[in-house]
């Protein structure tokens, strides 16, 4: 079996490209699931109902949120009834959503669960504490489980792959917006990256318009980001598992953009 997961969609740029490109890769190959992190999709800031259910249309199974789940206010309309989306589980208890969830295709469940890092970020629940738990909840449902780990910090990421190796499928990282080319699997057999990258526009500076970052650095003064036009760019992973373990086989790192055009 294979999971496609495709890496943090900004804006318009983003959203286009999964529209484009997302019905193609699952054409290409055939993964048995497909999720989207899609916490920057609406603007660069939070998520729609829409774009949500555009998602889904377009043929992801579930949608991963992260730190900017909650910057769209429209959220708090409907994340209690959007069983396919999910954002961090480490959030207090009494957060809004849910931080795990179990996805059915045909006879096989799997399990994804979405964790939010503590270092460079708001303090939240212990995500590795937090990740035992809802692991413990899905084993006893599935040998698949998925992990997004949103975090700001390579060494937290690291670490989160490494805690839960042998007992997860995967445990990638977004958030950071570029892709890392350490795609492994583990020694236990999970596979691993640090950051999967963004799905957005490809000349701007993690999404947003280069002058603007450009002038944060250079004055330290307050600026509004804006999501940048232009060339897009989608990242993702494959990640092909054993059905019979629960394991992963191998990962592979999906780019496609200009440089590193599409091919069917």
């Amino acid at each position: 079996m294979k999971i496609l997961f495709v890496g943090d969609v900004v804006g318009s740029p983003g959203r286009k490209m999964i529209n484009e490109y997302l019905p193609k890769l699952k054409k290409k190959y055939n993964p048995t699931v497909t999720i989207v992190n899609g916490e920057n999709a609406a603007g660069g800031r939070g998520i729609t109902q829409k774009i949500y259910k555009e998602f889904l249309q377009a043929g992801a199974q579930a949608v991963t949120l992260g730190n900017h789940a909650w910057d769209n206010r429209e959220i708090f309309e409907f994340i209690d009834e959007a069983s396919n989306m999910i954002r961090p589980a480490n959030f207090p208890e009494g957060t809004p959503g849910e931080g795990a969830t179990l996805v059915k295709i045909n006879d096989i469940q799997i399990g994804i669960v979405n964790l939010q890092g503590r270092t460079f970020l708001p303090p939240l629940d212990c995500p590795f504490q937090k990740a035992d738990e809802c692991i413990s909840a899905l084993k006893k449902h599935t040998p698949y489980i998925f992990v997004d780990f949103h975090a700001e910090a390579t060494s937290e990421k690291q670490a989160m792959g490494w805690y839960l190796d042998g007992r997860v499928t995967a445990v990638v990282g977004t958030h950071t917006h570029v892709q890392t080319a350490d795609n492994r699997i583990l020694s236990k057999g999970t596979a691993y990256i640090t950051d999967v990258g963004m799905t957005g526009p490809y000349d701007g500076i993690l999404g947003m318009e280069r002058e603007a970052v450009m002038k944060k650095f250079l004055t330290n003064l307050p600026v509004r980001f804006e999501v940048t036009k232009g060339r897009e760019q989608l990242s993702g992973v494959l990640v092909t598992v054993n059905r019979e373990t629960g394991a992963a086989s191998s990962i592979k790192r999906i780019l496609i953009n200009e440089d590193y055009p599409f091919f069917d």
